[in-house]
């Protein structure tokens, strides 16, 4: 009953409209201020790896920004086509990965 109580009490912090899967440091701080169970940090712990979406926005799996470049602008219509693709997406139904 009280697992399924801190469960409870995890997921409706976690899913908050303001939660912005923040990692389970910031989420196990926000917790200890109203809330404190034994092993608690650690169980906020297993429960933010368990999140699809903390796991994609830590830090390794980000790529590295870059600067923008500029693009020189043709004088004359279709002299010059640039195209940019993103590889590597999940599949989709159709099962395409890129754009």
């Amino acid at each position: 009953m009280v697992d399924e109580f801190q469960e409870r009490i995890m997921e409706e912090t976690h899913s908050c409209r303001y939660s912005i899967h923040r990692g389970s440091t910031k989420m196990y701080h926000d917790l200890r201020e109203v809330y404190w169970w034994s092993g608690m940090k650690k169980g906020i712990a297993e429960f933010v790896v368990k999140c699809p979406n903390c796991q994609q926005v830590k830090v390794e799996h980000q790529m590295p920004s870059t600067l923008a470049q500029n693009i020189e602008l043709p004088e004359w219509k279709w002299e010059m086509i640039n195209m940019d693709f993103i590889t590597g997406l999940p599949r989709s139904r159709m099962q395409h990965d890129s754009i």
